[in-house]
């Protein structure tokens, strides 16, 4: 019996050619996947663990303890006594601590980069970093970059690179190195550059030491020196051993490339599945062609398990070619993926690639074991065949062409039903991340039920367009007749591409929909040309603050600021906020000579400024649980129409001094007419509400007049953001030059142009559509082969009808063109119910997370889809038309 399935196999091999297609691409991105996800791994980790196996040992300062009720602490930086103390110990050849701050680069136009500062560290020869191109700082004039820094402003070895000193004062330096800083936190966000210690802290003014870096003398371990340091240092450092350090650092990393793998492989499994229905098709129809051969074996004494274990290990041995195929395809497509895709996503990939026995075992088990699962019906099925069909006189596909009973009607209808109330629950209960997982369910209930009612929707939509089809000409007649003849084949063959054209279109309409309800959340909240702030520094004292910065007088710990300094003011002795407020203001807020500047200009109509503090809420005037509100004031604006925002109650216009208007998330359940008491340091300030807004607006917290914000925070007389709109017919160059022109003194104020951020974030999306839809696209191919084999076999099986109507009068060209719109029907039905599918719950799922949502179905997109889709249809019966077509007439007559 098993020669005469091997042997049957290599008699009829091409029937599964798309069938070995189908499992090899689908097992290519599941072993490529893994490949691809390990070499990255590897990469990060050896990244991590090479700069941080560099030393023996690390001590970073120990996270205070979190006491309840108050603020978090802290973690106190070393200083020099206690680096000292470390350098003293016999098991230590050698030590150095890491300054680290915060100070602002330019680029080379002399704008601040990033949104927020580098940081700024010194290195010293007993460090965990080194230079990866060219040398570390040795002067006071030189500087080394993050090999990421250096990438995003295009800056070279030997190029001479500007920054700003504590007083804004520009220095000039040379870049003598880059340093790959890996993915370690502190550098990855915001990215690093690297000076001498005396210009850090000149510069950046740090606390003390943030790490400290120790070689162990010879004869001594790693964990003996560890040991030694976290003795001496006591509980005031967290000490690890070199090795211990990058394996903590590794862990994270290995968070990230697992939720990387994950994700591609949900791609990966959904193109299986279409695989899956590929397979269970080409056997469920291999079987009903065969039904004499099959009955025949019978007749000469095979064993219903015998002719069961036949089919089984057919599907056995297709699955296994077609994995190793596919492994080994898989394994290139990993390795071009950690070549290319790594440096697109910010890594350079320096491990070599990891081929690890997980890529080749869960190819290869998934891929057989799929194809054999695939084919236990269709072996099931096989059993059933009397030895009596031998005698018949023709193979037929009957055991395919049942009908539609009204059991399976009315089970389709009902899970459309309770897919329909879990989408109406999901509106019911509101915008929820819950929701989508209901939204979820709901269409899987809902695929099922397409599944279920297939061939009744087959048949329905069939004879809906086959109206028009009957009157362009015969082949379009016959295509038509063709078609509704086994609406179950038809329908099973269909289902791939639905599964590929719900996730496409679904996700588009997702896209779409976010797109839209950011532009319009963008449009409320920036309705100006241009917008500027000032660079975000944590290390910076903001008016506030209960920080301290030391006099040239003296130091005494313990004082709270702010505290106005002055000359005459400063105490001998004390230590306060700041010595002079002015150039403190100027780098958290925005100087007032920039608003006066673009006020006189001519392309500019508008300008208004942003000022925002926090205040707590007064208990007795809280209808929730609230203990502290962000408070904001619009200087200039004229409320309601300068700035707008959707409204639960109430008029944004109705904003005037004593009123408030606060956003739905903060209003505890208070309404408008009901008494606001905000606890400000000028005292408690009572306010009527005007109108809650919609959260996710442009408003958040608590908006009040401007002279209510006067009298609760009279020191913040600048403005945090500055808005500007330009004047109507004012050419857009001139604008953007005049808003330039006014920040040319001003090089950490961030300039953002409205349009410039939409086109940024519009194309950020579109990057994301077609990524996600290129890894949808294979489930599309795996789908268009499994019509393709469909047709293939629908034509083996029509040989001698194919040839009897060549007899009658057919042409050559006739016959092609009959499969063609045959097969192009079969795709257009199973993408127009995957269409249908994907904007129904592509809405629901964009509902069930965006509030506010603004629906947007992608025409354009959808469009290119049902041309694709005639396009596969086209394609797929190329080489079945080819093959009916250049059949011996005479041949096929006399074969049966």
């Amino acid at each position: 019996m098993l020669r005469t399935t091997l042997a049957g196999l290599r008699l009829h091999k091409s029937r599964y050619v798309t069938t070995v297609l189908a499992i090899l691409l689908g097992v290519m991105f599941i072993s490529g996947t893994m490949v691809f996800a390990d070499t990255l791994k590897a990469s990060y980790e050896e990244s991590v663990m090479g700069s941080a196996t560099g030393v023996d040992a690390i001590a970073t300062p120990a996270e205070p303890e979190y006491v309840e009720g108050e603020d978090p602490a802290e973690a106190v930086a070393f200083d020099e006594e206690q680096l000292e103390r470390v350098r003293d110990l016999p098991e230590v050849a050698s030590a150095d601590g890491m300054l680290e701050g915060r100070a602002v680069l330019l680029d080379a136009e002399g704008r601040a980069v990033g949104f927020m500062p580098p940081a700024a560290v010194s290195l010293g020869d007993a460090s965990r970093f080194s230079a990866k191109e060219g040398r570390l700082p040795e002067a006071d004039d030189e500087i080394a970059l993050a090999t990421s820094t250096a990438s995003s402003t295009g800056f070279e070895v030997g190029d001479t690179v500007t920054m700003l000193d504590a007083d804004q004062e520009k220095l000039d330096f040379t870049l003598t190195g880059l340093v790959n800083f890996g993915v370690d936190p502190n550098f990855s966000m915001a990215g690093a550059t690297v000076l001498t210690e005396n210009v850090v802290r000149e510069i950046a003014a740090p606390q003390g030491y943030s790490e400290i870096d120790v070689v162990a003398a010879e004869g001594t371990d790693d964990e003996t020196v560890a040991k030694a340091v976290e003795e001496e240092l006591g509980a005031t450092a967290e000490v690890a051993t070199g090795t211990e350090f990058g394996e903590e650092l590794a862990e994270g990393v290995g968070a990230q490339t697992e939720v990387l793998r994950i994700a591609l492989l949900l791609f990966g499994v959904i193109a299986m599945f279409v695989a899956a229905i590929v397979i269970y098709n080409t056997f469920a129809i291999l079987i009903a062609q065969r039904q004499r051969e099959l009955a025949l074996l019978r007749c000469v004494g095979a064993k219903r398990g015998q002719v069961f274990r036949s089919v089984l290990t057919e599907s056995f041995v297709v699955g296994m070619v077609s994995s190793i195929l596919g492994v080994l395809a898989g394994i290139g497509i990993g390795m071009a993926g950690a070549r290319f895709a790594g440096p697109l996503m910010g890594t350079d990939v320096t491990a070599s690639v990891v081929i690890g026995p997980g890529a080749v075992l869960s190819g290869l088990l998934l891929g057989t074991l799929m194809t054999v699962f695939s084919a236990l019906v269709p072996a099931m099925r096989a059993t059933r065949v009397a030895p009596l069909a031998a005698l018949r006189t023709s193979a037929t596909a009957s055991g395919l062409e049942k009908g539609t009973g009204w059991v399976r009607v009315v089970f389709g209808l009902l899970l459309f039903a309770v897919s329909a109330g879990l989408i109406g629950l999901t509106r019911m209960t509101g915008p929820d991340p819950a929701g989508l997982f209901i939204v979820t369910g709901a269409a899987l209930i809902a695929f099922v039920g397409v599944v279920v009612l297939g061939p009744l929707l087959v048949r329905g939509i069939v004879r809906l367009v086959g109206v028009p089809l009957r009157r362009v000409g015969v082949p379009s007649m016959l295509a038509v007749d063709n078609s509704v003849r086994n609406p179950r084949r038809a329908a099973t063959a269909m289902i791939a591409l639905t599964v590929g054209a719900t996730l496409i279109t679904g996700y588009s309409v997702v896209s779409a929909s976010l797109e839209s309800t950011l532009t319009k959340t963008l449009d409320e909240q920036f309705p100006v040309d241009y917008q500027i702030s000032p660079q975000f520094n944590p290390d910076e004292l903001t008016v506030g603050q209960e920080e301290t910065e030391t006099t040239e007088e003296g130091v005494e710990e313990g004082v709270e600021g702010p505290v106005e300094g002055t000359e005459e003011g400063a105490v001998e002795g004390t230590e306060v906020a700041v010595e002079d407020e002015e150039p403190l203001a100027e780098l958290a807020t925005i100087p007032s000579r920039v608003r006066e500047d673009l006020e006189k200009e001519s392309t500019v109509s508008k300008v208004f400024g942003v000022r925002s503090d926090s205040a707590e809420v007064a208990e007795e005037g809280v209808g929730g649980p609230l203990e502290s509100m962000p408070v904001s004031t619009y200087v200039g604006a004229d409320m309601g129409t300068d700035l707008t925002a959707d409204m639960v109650e109430g008029e944004l216009s109705d904003l005037e001094p004593g009123r408030v208007v606060l956003s739905e998330g903060y209003a505890g359940g208070m309404g408008v007419g009901d008494t606001l008491t905000l606890v400000t340091p000028e005292g408690d300030l009572e306010l009527e509400i005007a109108a809650i807004a919609e959260d996710m607006q442009s408003l958040f917290g608590a908006t009040v007049s401007e002279e209510d914000f006067v009298r609760a925070f009279p020191e913040r007389t600048q403005d945090d953001t500055l808005m500007i709109r330009g004047a109507e017919g004012a050419d857009s160059a001139e604008l953007r030059e005049a808003v330039y022109s006014a920040v040319d003194d001003h090089p950490t104020l961030q300039v953002d142009s409205v349009a410039e951020m939409k086109n940024q974030f519009s194309q950020m999306m579109d990057i994301a559509f077609y990524t996600i839809a290129a890894m949808l696209g294979l489930a599309i191919i795996i789908a268009v082969f499994g019509i393709s084999n469909t047709m293939a076999l629908s034509v083996l099986e029509r040989t001698r009808e194919s040839a009897l109507l060549r007899a009658l009068g057919l042409a050559r060209g006739q016959l092609r063109r009959m499969l063609s719109i045959e097969a192009v029907l079969l795709c257009l039905i199973g993408a127009g119910i995957g269409i249908a599918l994907g904007v129904v719950f592509g809405w629901a799922a964009a509902a069930a997370v965006l509030p506010n949502m603004v629906f947007a179905a992608p025409a354009g997109q959808i469009a290119v889809f049902i041309a694709v889709s005639v396009l596969a249809g086209l394609l797929a019966a190329v080489l079945p038309a080819r093959r009916a077509a250049g059949t011996s007439i005479t041949g096929a007559l006399a074969s049966e």
